[in-house]
């Protein structure tokens, strides 16, 4: 599948000082997935280069050009210096278009800050870059004449939108916000023939869609919502050409693989889940760490829940012996994106599946090493260095000591230790600004303090 990439990277990536000075794609962000990490990065710089060059022609297209490519860096690897390049060089672009003569690019500059601000929201945790995104994309839309930028000021009105209704709204709800991408996404599909960058860009608006369809679903617990979802991104794939479209090809084939594992378990049907399980372990099969760091680590967190799943639902040990090594693959690059909010649900995750285990097996030596292993992390660490990391070992090791608690029903000292972990986590995580980790350490902190108001767990 990434045959064309890797020829790319022998003829460039041994060689970059040969690399054209403007870049490997020559603007062309249809051609950005079959770049790995360093020839994606080699070619951000190439396109600044480009766009600050003295006397340059379409400097602000050339801008627009490098604002696609690093949002693209900062999607693979959560590196949040490489966003705000990306939203300060969308700005840059968006102030050089003149608005009145061209105001289809400025509508997409425009855009392209919507974007930036919709992936810094999903990497980071931060809601106020949602309503941020939601001015950038109603001014894109207001100005949008025809061409790219109309649907894809529509595509991200309808995420915005997707996401402030995801926590309170109801099934109706979920049906409109997927009705709103409809119109756009038959937009894209529609100019597919003349411009090549509308395929993938149809392919990542399916997939918006169906990930809001997940979380409707889950919270819903509506099978119906799920089912869309796992459609969607089914469509998605198949719509897409994995020799030359690999990167979206996976991600695509990843969340329909998600998708299908809620499904399975809304509907309580261990085929559906196997199936999920299927579909994770073949877009991993293609999906390179070094091609894209972070949807590596997505896909082996998807797969690891999609393990514990069926772990749960079959009380298979090896299950949940196989779910962890999954979290442990996915840590290798998540340990050191101390801003994302995804490490802590994966180490939260991975102790909880620990935890589980313990609890379905009654082995109480799977809590022995998992505690031991903790606190090897804790000694180890360096909390001046890396506080958020000794907070997140903090938060598994109040969980593990919880687990010990509903196991054996008898407290000899983990409650307090248990207290004395969290609050330290939580003092952490609000000095840091990161809001939902010390959501989840205060949830915890609350449930153990409340002392066995939990029904027991019965062991199987």
């Amino acid at each position: 599948m990434f045959e064309l990439g890797r020829e790319l990277k022998r003829l460039f990536g041994a060689e970059s000082a040969h690399l054209p000075k403007d870049g490997i794609t020559g603007g062309d962000a249809a051609l950005l997935e079959l770049l790995d990490m360093k020839l994606l990065r080699d070619e951000g710089r190439s396109a600044d280069v480009a766009a600050g060059r003295v006397g340059a022609r379409d400097a602000a297209q050339r801008r627009l050009e490098a604002a696609v490519v690093w949002r693209e860096v900062a999607r693979r690897s959560g590196d949040s210096a490489a966003l705000r390049k990306a939203a300060a060089t969308a700005e840059m672009a968006a102030d050089a278009f003149d608005q009145k003569k061209k105001p289809d690019a400025w509508a997409r500059a425009r855009a392209e800050q919507g974007f930036c601000a919709l992936t810094g929201a999903e990497l980071f945790g931060d809601p106020g870059l949602d309503a941020a995104a939601e001015v950038a994309f109603r001014e894109a839309r207001a100005a949008a004449r025809g061409g790219l930028s109309a649907p894809l000021a529509d595509i991200g009105l309808a995420a915005v939108q997707g996401r402030q209704l995801l926590a309170m709204g109801d099934a109706s709800d979920a049906q409109r916000v997927a009705d709103r991408f409809a119109a756009p996404i038959a937009a894209l599909d529609a100019l597919t023939r003349r411009v090549v960058a509308a395929r993938g860009l149809a392919a990542e608006a399916r997939l918006l869609r169906a990930d809001l369809m997940c979380g409707f679903g889950v919270r819903l617990k509506d099978e119906v919502l799920l089912k869309v979802a796992v459609d969607d991104a089914a469509c998605a794939a198949r719509r897409l050409d994995p020799a030359y479209e690999p990167l979206t090809w996976a991600r695509a084939e990843a969340l329909r693989g998600q998708a299908l594992t809620l499904w399975g378990e809304c509907l309580g049907d261990l085929d559906a889940i196997s199936a999920g399980a299927t579909a994770l372990a073949s877009a991993l099969d293609e999906l390179s760490r070094d091609h894209s760091p972070l949807d590596w680590a997505r896909a082996q967190l998807a797969l690891a829940q999609t393990l514990q799943a069926l772990g749960e639902a079959s009380a298979d040990e090896r299950a949940f012996e196989q779910a962890v090594t999954c979290y442990d693959r996915a840590a290798l690059v998540l340990k050191d994106a101390v801003t994302l909010p995804l490490r802590g649900q994966a180490a939260g995750a991975r102790a909880v599946c620990l935890a589980r285990s313990a609890e379905l097996t009654g082995d109480l030596a799977v809590l022995d090493a998992a505690e031991a292993a903790m606190k090897i992390e804790l000694a180890a660490a360096r909390p001046g260095r890396d506080p958020v990391g000794w907070a997140l070992a903090q938060l598994n090791l109040a969980r593990l000591y919880e687990a010990r608690l509903d196991i054996t029903r008898r407290d000899r000292g983990e409650r307090a230790a248990a207290v004395t972990a969290l609050d330290a986590a939580l003092e952490v995580f609000s000095e840091h600004g990161l809001r939902s980790l010390a959501v989840a350490a205060q949830e915890a902190l609350d449930r153990v303090r409340a002392g066995g108001s939990r029904e027991p767990r019965t062991a199987v």
